[in-house]
């Protein structure tokens, strides 16, 4: 089915605008590499100084072309792009890549330029890339729109390539897209598309996404993104990414903001500023890299492996100590290295001299690779059901010699029963990658990476995408009744949660000394009793809470003493009274908060609860809406959460009545996000299976 974008990235006819004959210059050198990479279609230079340039008939005007024409390329001073846009509007072209700087960059007045842009992009419904962007570049097309050197041909350097599938990058800086390319070509990877999306004044991230997923020839994405700003294209394109199956690399820069959040609650003061990034890429199963080399090296490896079954690992060296080496950095990734059993041991040890060693680490030795011993361990392994994936760790520095037949290796590689990933300690010749990319290997000379990129596909193989949730099925009410301020006490935050439809304790809020007794009768033995002030969201702080008071003599004791202790050290604070609530049974305690992020919206999280949830900061978050399958998957997250199956004799704690709870909330949140800014609840204790949940404390924190 044909895409929007297909015009764009595969167009038939190109002109250039600001065209030169100078190829010390941006613009010369654009039209250079269009010719040099072999475009295939029409080129148009627009430029009223030339007649002509490099034996091409040079155009004063796109409305002289007089041909139909899919791309603009804009290369001229920033004051004369509009222009030059409207122009090309008239004219019917279709898409337009501005590689003119100086717009929103700068601020001021240029920024009010690129805002112009924006407007001509919709009023006239030509798709726009940038401004202040490096272009795109296709390997399968030979568009080469851009002037990056890394898309230079040089006839000297033959291209390696040892993947038939192909990566696709989308990067908010040309220089970083260019340069993941860079390294990918290098290692021999194939490439679909590069896009530099510049400063997206129509065409963003999250449409170049969607065209990734949807495009046939891409097989892995990789992202470079500094922040989000077509949200909803973005969402889309990840759900469609995590349907389909396709994997997407991301890195995220900017993770290291000046500052903490302003905030009321826990849930957001230890939300960090990449937050709710994290959230989203964890729900759609995006693969988190921060590291250049390490993010291409997930892509070689996906583009070169099946996905594997498990997380068992062998490990094959010629040297015992690399071998052991590469082990360790399996193990230290939480991958299983098992012994292999005596049967598969003995085969093995038929194919190496004596001292060689089969249990796994399995060192072939050097003489083992000169009798094909390395060859037939890899063969045995492939199809035996102990390991889910290979990690082969040898020397490839010769210029001359190979330690695999193409005619024996190929056919496993291209059976693709299991990965099998390859490192050579030693710096690999360009003979030796040249060699095996024959038979589709890509050589790995980053052990870390290498252990990382398996990590990862175990993880990436485990992925489901949970369903999703309609925020529509959660029965409307008014709640700006219980909005009373901006930060609520926990007796109001309570009632607007009780209105919105989740249970909680019967509590009494005493606002005179007389009305206790008649509370203490409702309520019963044993109590516990809260000072109530919007003032003073953390009431632990001011000794405003008292717990396990068995008498009425204790009752009324306590209720001074708070009223006191609060004048003490909040003296300003507006006291509503007292709650009075049953001492809740013994539970694990658990936090549940939302947020509202700038970007993606509602944010759902939930983690180890009480006074040291901050201490801690054992926290998952997600999206919000999340239903309850996707709340316990949050909950299997968790370092604490051993605490909730059983640990150490423990009874088992009830995680459906909590995933529950978790799915309210975030319904919650989600529904009345014109409202309600955050919400946490905490503690929440977690009582034996079967026994449900109990909501100890609340706080709601109105839409400022």
């Amino acid at each position: 089915m044909p895409h929007p974008l297909d015009s764009f990235f595969a167009p038939d006819s190109i002109a250039l605008i600001g065209a030169s004959r100078d190829l010390e210059k941006i613009p010369g050198r654009l039209l250079s590499m269009l010719r040099k990479n072999g475009f295939p279609g029409k080129l148009y230079p627009i430029n009223p100084n030339y007649g002509d340039i490099d034996g091409l008939k040079c155009f004063p005007s796109i409305a002289d072309v007089g041909q139909k024409i899919d791309l603009a390329i804009v290369i001229i001073p920033a004051r004369a792009v509009l222009g030059a846009l409207e122009q090309c509007a008239a004219a019917g072209v279709r898409n337009a890549v501005i590689i003119s700087s100086g717009f929103a960059e700068e601020g001021g007045d240029s920024a009010a330029m690129q805002d112009a842009i924006a407007d001509l992009a919709k009023r006239t419904g030509m798709r726009i890339s940038g401004p202040n962007a490096e272009g795109f570049y296709s390997e399968a097309q030979h568009v080469a729109a851009t002037f990056s050197p890394t898309v230079d041909v040089k006839p000297n350097e033959p291209r390696l390539l040892a993947t038939a599938r192909r990566i696709g990058i989308v990067a908010q800086s040309g220089g970083i897209g260019f340069a993941i390319y860079h390294r990918a070509k290098a290692l021999g990877i194939a490439l679909s598309y590069v896009i530099s999306a510049g400063n997206e004044s129509d065409l963003g991230a999250g449409e170049f996404l969607d065209y990734m997923v949807q495009d046939s020839s891409t097989d892995v994405i990789l992202l470079f993104i500094e922040g989000i700003r077509d949200v909803d294209q973005f969402l889309a394109a990840a759900r469609r990414a995590a349907e389909t199956g396709k994997p997407v690399i991301v890195t995220k820069v900017g993770r290291s903001g000046a500052g903490e959040r302003a905030a009321a609650s826990h849930t957001a003061s230890m939300a960090g500023w990449s937050t709710a990034y994290d959230a989203v890429f964890a729900k759609y199963g995006f693969i988190v890299s921060n590291d250049l080399d390490e993010a291409v090296t997930i892509a070689a490896v996906l583009t070169t492996n099946p996905l594997p079954k498990g997380d068992r690992v062998a490990v094959l060296t010629v040297s015992g100590g690399a071998g052991i080496w590469g082990a360790d950095t399996v193990s230290m990734q939480g991958l299983q290295v098992p012994e292999l059993s005596a049967p598969i041991q003995a085969e093995i040890m038929k194919l190496l001299p004596s001292y060689g060693a089969a249990r796994n680490p399995i060192d072939v030795t050097a003489q083992g690779v000169h009798s094909g011993g390395l060859q037939k361990s890899i063969d045995l392994l492939d199809v035996s059901n102990e390991v889910d994936a290979m990690l082969v760790v040898l020397s490839l520095s010769s210029d001359t010699r190979m330690p695999f037949k193409q005619a024996e290796l190929k056919p496993v590689i291209s059976a693709q029963n299991k990965p099998i990933v390859f490192y050579s300690y030693t710096l690999p010749s360009h003979f030796a990658r040249n060699e095996l990319a024959a038979s589709g290997v890509i050589v790995l000379s980053g052990l870390t990476h290498a252990g990382v990129a398996l990590r990862r596909m175990v993880d990436y193989s485990k992925f489901k995408l949970a369903p999703p949730v309609d925020v529509a099925a959660l029965p409307r009410r008014d709640l700006s009744t219980h909005l009373k301020s901006a930060v609520l006490s926990e007796s109001d935050s309570k009632s607007l949660l009780r209105e919105a439809g989740i249970a909680l304790p019967d509590e009494v809020l005493v606002t005179e000394r007389s009305a206790l007794d008649s509370a203490i009768a409702r309520v019963g033995f044993p109590l516990v009793m809260k000072i109530q002030s919007p003032d003073i969201p953390h009431k632990s702080e001011v000794g405003g809470v008292r717990v396990n008071i068995t008498t009425k003599g204790e009752a009324f004791i306590a209720y001074q003493a708070l009223q006191d202790d609060a004048h003490r050290h909040r003296p300003k604070a507006a006291i509503q009274g007292v709650l009075v609530g049953p001492m809740a049974k013994k539970g694990v305690e658990i936090i549940i908060g939302t947020l509202l992020d700038k970007t993606f919206g509602p944010m759902i999280m939930v983690g180890l609860g009480g006074i040291t949830t901050e201490l801690f900061r054992d926290v998952i978050y997600r999206p919000a809406p999340v239903g309850a399958i996707e709340a316990a998957a949050m909950l299997a997250e968790l370092k604490a959460s051993p605490l909730l199956n059983g640990f150490r004799g423990a009874a088992k704690a009830d995680i459906p009545a909590l995933a529950e709870l978790i799915s309210q909330v975030s319904l919650l949140a989600a529904a009345y996000r014109g409202q309600v800014s955050e919400i946490e609840i905490n503690p929440v204790l977690v009582h034996p299976q079967g026994q449900g949940v109990t909501i100890v404390d609340a706080l709601v924190v109105g839409k400022k």
